[in-house]
Order: C-alpha cells, then sequence, then structure tokens
C-alpha cells in the first residue's frame, strides 16, 4: 500500500489521521512535491491528478495547506487554485511563510522586501559570469532570488562551483543561501518551513500534523514535526523522493516515488477515510 510508513512513529501518525482527520493538518511542499521538477520553472504545472485529490482529502481534514519557497500568488497561478471546487479552505504560504493566499479571500498577504536583496540583484550577474554559470537561471521571486543551473551543460558541476560564492554574497548581505535540487535561493534569514508550518498548527488548532517535502529546504518542516511529537502530537514526515535529495528520505517516516507517489498517496488515505466515514 503507498500509505505503508517505515518508521513506528509515522504508523502512529497515520493511524491518528485516520482517527481523528477533523483535527489533522497536511501540508505539502509544491516544486518536486505536488509539481513534478522541470529545467523551465516557470512552466511547473501540478500532477494531473493531484489538485483533485487535494479537494477530495480538503473534505475530511480540519486543514490542508501548501507551504513553497515560491510566491503565494504564482503557486496559486501555476496549479489553478483560485476557485478550484472543493479547495474553498486550502490555504497556501509562499516564500517560506512570508506571504499567504487563501481561497476565501482569494488575496495574498505579503511583506516588504529585504534589507540587501537589491545589492544581491545587481552583484549577481557578474559573480556568476566570473564562477562560468553566466548562462544560469536567476529567478527574482519578489523577496528572494533563485539561481537555477539545471539546464546548464553541466549542472552538479556549476552547481559545485556556485553554491559557496552564493553563500558568502548572501550573509554579506544579511541573507541566507537555501540550496536545493540544482538551485540556491538568497532569501531573507529568521523565516523557513518550520516556522511556517509551526503557525498553522497553533492556527488549525491540529493534534496530528503531516509533511510532504522533496528538498533541502522541508528538512526544517521535517524537525518541526519531531519537535510537535516530543510535545505530545502525532506527525507523519513523508518524502517525495528523488535520486537528487538522500537525506530527507533518510528522515522520512513514509517515502513515496515523486508526485505520482504523492498523489497516490493521497487517493488512497482519501479512500480509506471514505469507507471509514461511511461505516460511522
Amino acid at each position: 500500500m503507498a500509505i505503508a510508513a517505515k518508521t513506528e512513529a509515522g504508523r502512529d501518525g497515520i493511524a491518528a489521521l485516520l482517527d481523528r482527520p477533523a483535527q489533522a493538518l497536511a501540508a505539502f511542499d509544491y516544486d518536486g512535491t505536488l509539481a513534478p521538477i522541470v529545467a523551465d520553472p516557470s512552466r511547473a504545472y501540478p500532477h494531473p491528478r493531484v489538485v483533485s485529490a487535494l479537494a477530495s482529502l480538503s473534505r475530511h481534514l480540519g486543514l490542508v495547506a501548501i507551504i513553497t519557497g515560491r510566491p503565494a500568488g504564482l503557486a496559486v497561478e501555476l496549479a489553478g487554485l483560485a476557485g478550484a471546487p472543493g479547495l474553498d479552505r486550502l490555504m497556501v504560504l509562499g516564500h517560506y511563510g512570508m506571504e499567504r493566499w487563501d481561497a476565501a479571500s482569494g488575496k495574498v498577504a505579503t511583506v516588504a522586501p529585504p534589507d540587501g536583496l537589491r545589492a544581491v540583484r545587481t552583484a549577481l550577474p557578474s559573480l556568476l559570469t566570473s564562477l562560468g554559470a553566466g548562462r544560469a537561471d536567476i529567478e527574482d521571486k519578489g523577496l528572494s532570488v533563485a539561481v537555477h543551473v539545471r539546464r546548464l551543460d553541466d549542472p552538479a558541476g556549476v552547481f559545485a562551483a556556485v553554491e559557496g560564492p552564493l553563500r558568502e554574497l548572501a550573509e554579506e548581505h544579511g541573507l541566507v543561501a537555501e540550496p536545493g535540487r540544482m538551485v540556491v535561493e538568497l532569501r531573507p534569514r529568521g523565516m523557513h518551513k518550520g516556522v511556517a508550518l509551526r503557525g498553522l498548527v497553533t492556527e488549525a488548532r491540529a493534534t496530528v500534523v503531516t509533511f510532504t517535502g522533496d528538498d533541502l529546504g522541508d528538512l526544517t518542516a521535517f524537525a518541526e514535526i519531531e519537535r510537535l511529537r516530543a510535545d505530545g502530537f502525532d506527525g507523519v514526515r513523508i518524502c517525495s523522493g528523488s535520486a537528487e535529495v538522500r537525506l530527507l528520505r533518510k528522515q522520512a517516516d513514509l517515502v513515496v516515488d515523486g508526485p505520482e507517489g504523492v498523489t497516490r498517496w493521497i487517493e488512497d488515505l482519501v479512500g480509506q477515510l471514505d469507507a471509514r466515514r461511511s461505516t460511522s
């Protein structure tokens, strides 16, 4: 079964989710989790069945949310979430929680760009050229800047060459550099997916929490679930598996095969919840 967990804590978390769905929060990363990783991030469309699967899940759970490094509005646009049937309570936290979109209002709440971001934008092209990565894609997200090297001839080699200098550039201007799957994002300090997840747990008054992710930026959400477990919550850490990121797989309670596996896991879970509801 796609729903099977490899850890005792994960199995307990799934059992609690099935027993107490109204008290459950299910949060998901976007890229690599709900949508396949693609060379052009502007074409990262969701798995064809995942939006309807999320809508079905939302019928049962207290809250379904997306926590992404993308701008919230862009994730909503790419996935076609605005007005999607069955997702009228969906919440999308963008920029690791600095932005928020909710389906009820259809509006994005955001914050001012961080100090130092303008200087980073100015310095990036010449820095990348000096490192032999002048053809890297620079994605300006408004509150952060991401450097993508996946479309270059030797992406792994270029990534290794630019990661350190990009980290130094970020630190010089009061930002942090977040490495990912052939991308390095320069963004503000102090906000990450663990903090965003914690806020949603409090807001939803959830006692059961799941988070599904695929990349290093999702480790803070995994750590938050571990902290919640120590405080008596039930939780499940789910990895959308890939050959590129192994650390997340090691820490996960449940590993599925990319966005297709995530979709099948949601559908499997909904099937079990439907069956329980029909017999209650």
